[in-house]
């Protein structure tokens, strides 16, 4: 891994964190992980590389965010400080 990719590989492995603490909903995903920088797409990577799944029919945003075995099996591989989210803002991503 290049060095230009080790922040968004901590971002990745923070999502994973993130998606792993509570059940989250794609609408929570999209409002606390959507970013305006083309570069930063982090959930959508995730779903890409299959660390985390969609699950659920009807509404989009009522669908559920899942991390997957192969996003617990990198959470567990990493050697990066993970710092969960807390207090009353919990279901937002630390900024």
């Amino acid at each position: 891994m290049s060095h230009s990719e080790d922040p968004l590989r901590y971002l990745t492995l923070q999502f994973l964190d993130w998606v792993a603490a509570t059940p989250r909903t794609y609408g929570d995903a999209i409002d606390a992980w959507r970013t305006s920088c083309p570069r930063l797409t982090v959930w959508e990577e995730a779903m890409e590389k299959g660390l985390v799944r969609r699950i659920g029919v009807g509404k989009m945003n009522d669908a559920l965010i899942v991390i997957t075995d192969a996003g617990r099996s990198a959470l567990k591989t990493a050697h990066l400080p993970i710092a969960a989210p807390s207090g009353r803002n919990s279901q937002r991503r630390p900024r």
